[in-house]
């Protein structure tokens, strides 16, 4: 899902989802967000300048590393540091957005709306959740569009601007549709419990995480993207496929295979797994297709099957379910004392009171940033784990499935400049995926069946 326009939805269910509300849709298996998304959205063993390694000796063709010449490992490396600079000043940024609103008064005057409109909580929480979230999404919009014109600027979005405002203005309309009744939910709880509503809540959010996790592949990805069963669109694919699902011992009907076109928005290769239980789908880029060679397709396919096969979406379910326990329960100890502390001056009357919640999503702000390095390193082993299955799935599949893997990330990293050797602080605080160089890495010298080794998971 797009990273660039959820910021409210983001924060109330990282809150809720522990994920950057728009980032399952659109996560980002080779590129560490954002966006993620981002998306999403990358320990860094890169060398510190690719270019001026010597040349391999190996045969032609044949990588054994991540290396880009001078002029593109310059632009690769700036392009990190500006990335790296935007998603610092991100965090701070959303984190200023809160604190104008609550300074200037603003959900003081929202909820003052709210209240004149109707005595209802419900009907309050309707005017008073769209509100929020609206100037939220307006006052980050500027930085949306720098990241944008940015990703433009490098040649990687080819979205029109027209279609990337559309993008946005549904994001909008999802951040309203399910705020309105997580507000109204969250300040009811609230009112009846004060001192047990982050355990309750907690609970009635639950339902809502699975909820939104199993129809994200029905109703909100085809809002953004067009999708269609890989059958029609890449029909030769599908028998190779599906022999690596037999090589799993696991049968992955194609009709939970599908297509999706990315090439009218990046020019980005991807794919992704969504879903569980009925709704669960392997997704491929049209961009993937395109770029790669069926058997680098294969082995992306591998990868994504160890998310599927690994049980990666309950199980990063469950981890985001543990962690908004955790932010909830710290929101709670913490809440009291800020707005003992600034609460009369911004207008706000108690916790019970709507206008308190851009107080308590700073607070839960603050508290998942500070967490981010456990979050994103949760992710970069479960991607560890499927670039690890693809190698072992796709091995007697494919000739060489590890430089058929190199290649593709290689070929990928010098196509949307990907930086050989990112910032270390970049990396612990925001990659969601391990660094390409790590990546290649892995790729060229995994090799248990040469050293008489059991595999990791496909014996």
């Amino acid at each position: 899902m797009r990273r660039v326009a959820l910021h409210f939805l983001l924060t109330f269910l990282l809150a809720a989802l522990i994920a950057h509300a728009h980032c399952a849709a659109q996560p980002s298996p080779q590129v560490s967000p954002a966006p993620a998304a981002q998306q999403q959205t990358q320990n860094s063993s890169a060398p510190s300048s690719p270019a001026a390694k010597p040349p391999q000796t190996e045969a032609p063709g044949k990588i054994t590393a991540y290396t880009l010449p001078p002029d593109l490992y310059r632009k690769a490396h700036t392009r990190g540091r500006i990335r790296f600079s935007l998603r610092l000043f991100g965090v701070f940024y959303g984190l200023f957005i809160l604190w104008f609103i609550l300074q200037r008064r603003l959900s003081a005057k929202y909820r003052n709306w709210a209240e004149n409109f109707s005595r209802r909580h419900f009907l309050q929480a309707l005017i008073f959740a769209p509100l929020l979230a609206l100037t939220v999404g307006v006052l980050q919009l500027p930085l949306d569009a720098l990241q944008e014109w940015i990703e433009k600027l490098y040649g990687i979005s080819v979205q029109s601007w027209a279609s990337w405002v559309g993008d946005w203005a549904k994001a909008q309309f999802l951040v309203v549709l399910i705020g309105i009744p997580l507000v109204w939910i969250l300040y009811s709880i609230i009112r009846k419990s004060p001192r047990r509503w982050w355990l309750y809540f907690w609970c009635v959010s639950l339902p809502i995480i699975l909820l939104i996790v199993f129809i994200s592949p029905y109703v909100i990805e085809p809002m953004f993207n067009k999708f269609e069963p890989l059958t029609s669109r890449a029909p030769e694919l599908v028998p190779r496929l599906q022999n690596v699902t037999r090589r799993a011992g696991q049968e992955i009907p194609p009709e939970r295979m599908f297509w999706m076109k990315a090439s009218d928005k990046t020019i980005s290769a991807n794919a992704y797994v969504s879903g569980f239980g009925a709704s669960k789908r392997i997704v491929i880029w049209d961009t993937t297709i395109a770029q790669e060679t069926p058997d680098e397709v294969v082995t992306d396919f591998g990868h994504e099957m160890g998310h599927y096969v690994l049980g990666h979406v309950w199980k990063g379910t469950l981890f985001g379910a543990a962690l908004f326990f955790v932010l909830l329960y710290l929101g709670y100890r913490s809440i009291g004392w800020l707005l003992a502390r600034w609460g009369a001056s911004w207008g706000v009357r108690g916790l019970d009171d709507l206008a308190s919640l851009p107080a308590l999503l700073l607070l839960i702000t603050v508290f998942a940033f500070l967490a981010n390095p456990i979050t994103n390193g949760f992710s970069r082993f479960a991607e560890n784990q499927a670039d690890i299955y693809s190698l072992e799935v796709t091995h007697g599949i494919l000739p060489d499935p590890g430089q058929a893997s190199a290649h593709e990330f290689q070929q990928w990293g010098e196509h949307v400049f990907a930086d050989p050797d990112p910032n270390p602080i970049d990396v612990f605080l925001f990659y969601d995926h391990p660094t390409t160089a790590d990546r290649i890495h892995l790729f060229v010298t995994y090799d248990p069946w040469s050293k008489g080794e059991q595999p990791q998971f496909v014996k």
